[in-house]
């Protein structure tokens, strides 16, 4: 297998949270708290001077789905330095994205584990939270931003707190790791992915 030099991007979006969302008469009817907003942005400039093509977000959301349909699209309570997910710091499921023009919109239901409870006591609270996205990939300069490349690969959305200063909290580009995306994925994700990057550059 070929090893891909890639590195861990994360992406922070503020959580669109109305005070509806706030009042546990809202919750639904399963008692958890659910949130909507935009979750990732096609083809502009975040705050950290990175662009991520339509046609590869396209890829991913459509690969993420499954998981999303499997009730398996979980995220964390703040971005791990990882490439893979630990159980002990789940905090959410991601249940429904669509698109909106380029903004990726979905909403996420919190969970009851530890770290679900504390993301639930912030938002009981007011404190505002973000959806942050994670995977790993590689980036190429065009001019004064990095472009996310094709190798890229969404890990998951995670949740964190909305800083004073958003550009002091975002972004590192992240440390260096040696990714095998191959030994991620499946043969039946392989072959979907291969056919959906195939489609995108027919387009």
């Amino acid at each position: 297998m070929s090893m891909v030099k890639s590195k861990l991007l994360t992406t922070y979006t503020p959580l669109e949270i109305s005070k509806d969302s706030l009042n546990e008469a809202k919750r639904n009817s399963e008692g958890k708290i659910v949130l909507k907003g935009i979750m990732q942005r096609a083809d502009a400039v975040n705050q950290n001077g990175r662009i991520y093509p339509r046609h590869i977000l396209e890829r991913e959301v459509e690969n993420y789905q499954r998981l999303v349909d499997d009730n398996r699209a979980v995220g964390e309570l703040n971005h791990s330095e990882s490439s893979t997910l630990a159980l002990d710091k789940l905090c959410l499921v991601v249940k429904k994205m669509y698109w909106d023009n380029n903004d990726l919109r979905g909403e996420i239901e919190l969970l009851n584990t530890p770290p679900g409870k504390i993301a639930q006591t912030l938002v009981e609270d007011g404190i505002k939270l973000g959806i942050s996205s994670r995977g790993v990939g590689s980036v190429y300069k065009d001019g004064d931003y990095s472009v996310v490349g094709d190798d890229y690969l969404l890990i998951s959305f995670d949740l964190v707190v909305d800083p004073s200063t958003s550009n002091a909290f975002m972004l590192a580009e992240g440390k260096e790791i040696d990714f095998d995306i191959d030994s991620h994925l499946n043969s039946n994700e392989k072959i979907n992915r291969l056919i959906s990057s195939a489609f995108a550059r027919l387009k």
